[in-house]
């Protein structure tokens, strides 16, 4: 069985068990942290992941951020002058970026076929790299949180930390971690 066959079946078991409804939205959080070079694999079986929600009765809905940088800045008014000129993105991405992929994020939580028995599923998070930090936008759309968010993390989980691609400096998060390591994360099965 692959990584990401085994991360599919660790996903299942945890998300089987009974929800706990009382929880804050960065409690409602999942990060699925896989190795960067698992990308591909891990696009290919994203429906293990789906079909392991719905076996679980829930709803399963999909967010897929890999596009959202080339689309938001296709429809900015000065796209030409920041490619002349990228230090001057820099402003443009710590705003208005962030809160466009939040947007983004949010369509998806909060769409009416979306309620407290949902699970979204959000992948493409790699494409942010350099753009927007994880923290930032879990921050942003962790009060949208219905049912489940399930964030598929190119990355490393440490101690608690949280590295996207293993280049940035980590950050502490509530989300609950299904990782390969039988010694990492509150959920191990």
């Amino acid at each position: 069985m692959g990584r990401i066959d085994r991360l599919a079946e660790r996903y299942k078991r945890y998300i089987g068990l009974p929800w706990q409804k009382d929880l804050s939205g960065a409690q409602r959080a999942i990060f699925i942290v896989y190795d960067k070079v698992d990308e591909r694999r891990l696009r290919a079986r994203i429906d293990n992941f789906a079909m392991a929600t719905k076996q679980a009765e829930h709803t399963w809905l999909e967010c897929d951020l890999t596009r959202v940088f080339s689309k938001w800045m296709a429809c900015t008014e000065y796209r030409d002058s920041y490619f002349e000129s990228p230090e001057d993105l820099e402003l443009k991405l710590e705003d208005d970026f962030l809160e466009h992929v939040a947007g983004h994020v949010r369509q998806v939580l909060t769409a009416s076929n979306a309620d407290d028995n949902s699970v979204v599923g959000v992948f493409g998070i790699a494409s942010l790299f350099g753009f927007v930090r994880v923290s930032e936008l879990m921050k942003k759309i962790e009060q949208d949180i219905r049912g489940r968010v399930v964030v598929f993390f190119p990355g490393e989980y440490e101690d608690s930390n949280y590295r996207l691609l293993d280049a940035r400096d980590g950050w502490n998060y509530l989300a609950i971690p299904i990782t390969l390591q039988e010694d990492q994360g509150v959920y191990e099965a």
